[in-house]
Formats: structure tokens, C-alpha cells, sequence
């Protein structure tokens, strides 16, 4: 459970602050200088990323379990530090938000524009601030990036709600384009979709709170001092220096775990995801989806599990029930849906189902598996969603019916689709097929009933990915599909490396692998856990030797 404090350069919380400044330089670009703005957001995001290389570079897998640590002072009365520290988990997901974000810059890079300045992209209908929008996007990385290191119960309750405020902005300040309707229209969807994710975030984050400082109460009861700190009230558990009455774990886990189910999102509490994707441009959608959501996922497997191991085990049966609901539920809908970009944000419903299922089959391979469903969900998710966003503009429709054989006329822009559709789907030789395989192994192990319904979400992946791409993309070229321009230079540069990182980790998951499982071992261990044994007898090479 140890963490050895780093004395030297603060890696963490320069990986954090760096797109914090971004933010700021961005933001401080002239209005008229709208290509620098861009170009300012670049380099930081990049910068972001050789950063965020160095701590997956220096991090051990066989080291402490919470590596590149610092901790200082902060609220001191109140038992508040600024502590940080990864363990392979927060690794990868560092690396994952620090590697998709020049992506969806470049992405972004005319969503806007105060016009198109593309041939073949819909004009826009109004002005919106450059610096702004990359600014806010930056700040969100920050975020993210600062919760998936944060090891103070405090410090990431701060940056877990903060980053709403970011967000709030790029669904309801710069929506999608592609609406038939009015302006005036259009911004009250947005604003609909804005004000409903705030509003179901805030109220997981103010339950959250309320158990925040219950979990301050029992540590000063118990220790003598309230303290907000991870690594100290877990080593406190483990040791029996720290107990707590059944009913009150049990209260604190329920506050914890409803903010990050709202967040991940987990049926019932998810209907705010398919209104802020449908309403953000796909970049932002990313943002979303394979970024910001990816939080919730994480802290239920650092706080949830680690904090409440009792708890979570009694939560276990009604947890997973929950995830197998999302799991169908969300492909059900997925497969009914007409427009592009929700159908995706359904489909994300059901594979965040997966990656709950994983977390609490409580064995290594469902929870090896869903970290690195976490890991995979966010490249093939913006595979698909940004080539969506590209195929969108140039159509200035998000309906699958106004569609019809794209290929024909841009066969890239079809090919990379269906690579992002295939990796949706976990097709085996693609990175999605690994973490999907664990999560359903790993849940069969232990509970098969729920492993085998589970395997229905992926049937129903098969058909909604694959119907969407015939109705898009085969079949008689629809009439606003005649002139429509195949990916262009800088929409290949987005793509094509995360299409060839889906390849390599689809065959090669090793890399991975490796910073993941030890981290996976120590919250197995949180949780009291080990793999169930199996039930096959296997006779000893004696009784074979008689037979």
C-alpha cells in the first residue's frame, strides 16, 4: 500500500498544470488571430503528451503500488493535502487522456470557425469565439488529468465537480452543427442538453459531498485526526486501526459509488450521455464519452473498492445487475436509433455496462479487463465518432436515413468508419476484442449466469454497427452524397494513427498489460479477493500413472 514521496521535479502536477496554461495562452490569443489560437492549443496538447509518456517511462510496474507521489500541506485544519501518486491504472488513463486530446484538437480544428472555410463542410450560422473553445477544452484535460493522479479524497472531489463547468460550455456554447431547424431551436437543445448534464452531475457530486464528510467524521473518530487521504485510510483499514459500523460503510459507499455511477454513466442515471453527445460536436462528444466519463469508472475502482470493501461486496449482486441492464438496454436503443451520434452515445452506455460488470466480477480478469476497456473504449469511440463528425459536416445532417453510398464516392472515409464500427463491435485482431474477452471471462468465473446474458450486448453490437454502416454507407448514392470529398490530409492525421494503435494493442496488448495488472492485484487485495478456483478436478500425474 506504500507510496514513496518524490522529492524531485513534480512530474504529476506538471502533466496537470501544463494544458492549464494552455488554457490560459489560448484563451489570451487575440480575437483576429483565430490559426494561432489553434496552433497554441496544439503544441500544449503535445506538450501534455511527451509529459504524460515521461510517466508511463518512469513508472514501475513491479515498484510501490503508488509511484511519482508528492504531498504538501494544504487546508491543514482540516486534514486537506495535496497528495498525488499513480498506480498503473491511473497511468493508463493518464496516457489515454494525454493521447486522445491533440487528436480532438485537430479534429475540432473549424467546429468553430465563424464559417466553414472547407469546400464541402456547412457553413456555420453564427460566431464563435476560437480561443474560447480550445481553452475550455484544455482546461478540461487538466482536470482529468489531475483526478486520475489525485490520492486526497478532497482534492479529487474538487477537480471531479470542477470539470462540469468546462463542459457545460462546450455542449451548450458550441453545438453541433448539423441541425434542419432554426437557430433559435438549435440553442435550446443545446442549452436542454447542457443544463440536464450539469444539473444530474451536480446532484451525484452533492450526495457525494455529504459522504466526503462522513468518511472526515469516522477518520477523526477513529484516528484521532480527520484525514482525507487515501493511502492512510486504507492502510488504516487493512491494519484494523480503522473500522467501520456496517451501516455507515455502507451510507459512504451508496454517496460515493451514485456520483460515479451518474458520471460513467450507469442505468438508470445515464439519460443526460445520448443529449450531450447528440447536441456536442463529435470532438467535444469524445471529450465526453472517451475522456471525462472515464473518471467514473476509475474511481470506482480506487475509491469505491478501496475505501468500502465491505460495502462494495454487499453492493455486488445489485451492481451488476445494473451493469447488465446497461449493457442491453443500451444496445437495444442503439439499434433502434436514427441519428448517428446517438446511436454511438448508446452504444457507449453499453459498453460503459461492460466495464461496471468487470470492476465488480471482483477476479483479476474483469477488472484487468475493464481498465483496459477504459483504455480501448476511448480510441475506438473516437475512431468513430470523429470520422462520424467529418462524415456529418460534409452532409449538415446527423440522420442515417439522409445517407446512402458514401463509399462509392469517398471510400476512405468509408473504410476508416468501418475500421471505428468493427472495433465497437470487439472484433477479434482489434484492441476492444482483448478487454471485452477479460471482462466476460472474468465475470463467467464467478457468476455465469451473468456472464453468459451478457454476451448479448455483443450480438446486438454486431447488428447496430453493422446495420449503420450498410444504411450509410452501401447501397444507391444518396443525392446529398454525390459531391461529398473523401478525408481530406489533417482529418487522415487524426485518424490513421489511432486506427494503427487499435491494430498494434489488438495484437500486442503486453504494454499495457503489464502497468495494469499489478495495480489490479493490489485492489483485489483491497477487497479481500482472489480468483474462484476451478471446478474441473484435474487428476494428479500419480492417479494418471495407475490408471
Amino acid at each position: 500500500m506504500s507510496s514513496v514521496v518524490n522529492d524531485g521535479f513534480p512530474l504529476l502536477t506538471a502533466t496537470a498544470v501544463l494544458p492549464a496554461l494552455g488554457a490560459i495562452a489560448t484563451a489570451a490569443v487575440p480575437a483576429a488571430k483565430r490559426a494561432a489560437a489553434k496552433w497554441t492549443a496544439l503544441f500544449f496538447s503535445l506538450g501534455t503528451l511527451v509529459l504524460a509518456g515521461v510517466v508511463l517511462a518512469r513508472f514501475d510496474p513491479g515498484g510501490d503500488r503508488y509511484q511519482l507521489a508528492e504531498s504538501r500541506a494544504w487546508i491543514a485544519d482540516f486534514g486537506v493535502r495535496y497528495e498525488l501518486g499513480v498506480d498503473g491504472i491511473g497511468a493508463a488513463l493518464i496516457g489515454l487522456t494525454a493521447l486522445l486530446m491533440p487528436f480532438i484538437i485537430l479534429a475540432a480544428w473549424r467546429d468553430a470557425d465563424p464559417a466553414a472555410e472547407e469546400n464541402g463542410d456547412r457553413p456555420g450560422r453564427r460566431w464563435r469565439p476560437v480561443q474560447g473553445f480550445f481553452a475550455l477544452m484544455l482546461m478540461v484535460e487538466a482536470m482529468v488529468i489531475i483526478s486520475f493522479a489525485a490520492t486526497d479524497v478532497f482534492l479529487f472531489y474538487i477537480f471531479f465537480e470542477a470539470m462540469l463547468i468546462p463542459m457545460y460550455f462546450l455542449i451548450g456554447g458550441f453545438g453541433d452543427r448539423a441541425h434542419a431547424q432554426s437557430d433559435e431551436e438549435a440553442a435550446k437543445q443545446r442549452t436542454y442538453a447542457a443544463v440536464k448534464f450539469l444539473l444530474y452531475n451536480l446532484a451525484g457530486g452533492l450526495i457525494m459531498l455529504a459522504a466526503v464528510v462522513g468518511l472526515y467524521a469516522v477518520t477523526a473518530d477513529q484516528l484521532g485526526e480527520g484525514t482525507f487521504s487515501l493511502q492512510r485510510i486504507t492502510e488504516a483499514r487493512a491494519s484494523g486501526e480503522l473500522t467501520m459500523a456496517t451501516t455507515t460503510e455502507r451510507l459512504l459507499f451508496l454517496g460515493f459509488f451514485f456520483a460515479f455511477a451518474v458520471k460513467a454513466p450507469l442505468w438508470p442515471l445515464h439519460t443526460w450521455l445520448p443529449n450531450a453527445m447528440g447536441e456536442s460536436t463529435a470532438p467535444v462528444a469524445v471529450l465526453i464519452t472517451a475522456v471525462m466519463d472515464k473518471v467514473g469508472t476509475f474511481a470506482m475502482l480506487r475509491f469505491c473498492l478501496g475505501l468500502f470493501p465491505e460495502a462494495s461486496e454487499w453492493a455486488t449482486p445489485v451492481v451488476l445487475v445494473l451493469a447488465l441492464v446497461s449493457i442491453v438496454y443500451g444496445a437495444l436503443l442503439a439499434v433502434g436509433q436514427r441519428d448517428i451520434k446517438r446511436l454511438i452515445a448508446y452504444a457507449s452506455v453499453s459498453h460503459f455496462g461492460f466495464i461496471i460488470l468487470g470492476i465488480f466480477a471482483m477476479t483479476s480478469q474483469g477488472q484487468s479487463g475493464a481498465t483496459l476497456y477504459m483504455v480501448f473504449h476511448g480510441i475506438s469511440t473516437a475512431v468513430l465518432m470523429l470520422v462520424a463528425g467529418f462524415l456529418i459536416s460534409r452532409r449538415g445532417s446527423r440522420l442515417i436515413a439522409d445517407f446512402g453510398g458514401v463509399q462509392k464516392v469517398a471510400p476512405v472515409l468509408a473504410g476508416t468508419f468501418l475500421i471505428g464500427g468493427l472495433a465497437t463491435l470487439s472484433l477479434p485482431g482489434l484492441a476492444p476484442f482483448v478487454s471485452e474477452f477479460l471482462v466476460l471471462v472474468g465475470t463467467f468465473s464467478r457468476y455465469p449466469v451473468i456472464g453468459i446474458i451478457a454476451t448479448i450486448g455483443i450480438v446486438l453490437a454486431a447488428i447496430y454497427v453493422l446495420v449503420l454502416y450498410q444504411r450509410t454507407m452501401t447501397g444507391p448514392v444518396g443525392k446529398g452524397v454525390l459531391k461529398m470529398p473523401d478525408l481530406r490530409l489533417r482529418e487522415l492525421a487524426v485518424v490513421t494513427p489511432l486506427i494503427a494503435l487499435l491494430i498494434f494493442l489488438g495484437v500486442f496488448p503486453k504494454p499495457l498489460t503489464d502497468i495494469v495488472n499489478p495495480a489490479v492485484e493490489h485492489t483485489m487485495s483491497d477487497v479481500r479477493k482472489t480468483d474462484p478456483e476451478p471446478d474441473v478436478d484435474i487428476p494428479s500425474p500419480d492417479v494418471e500413472a495407475a490408471k
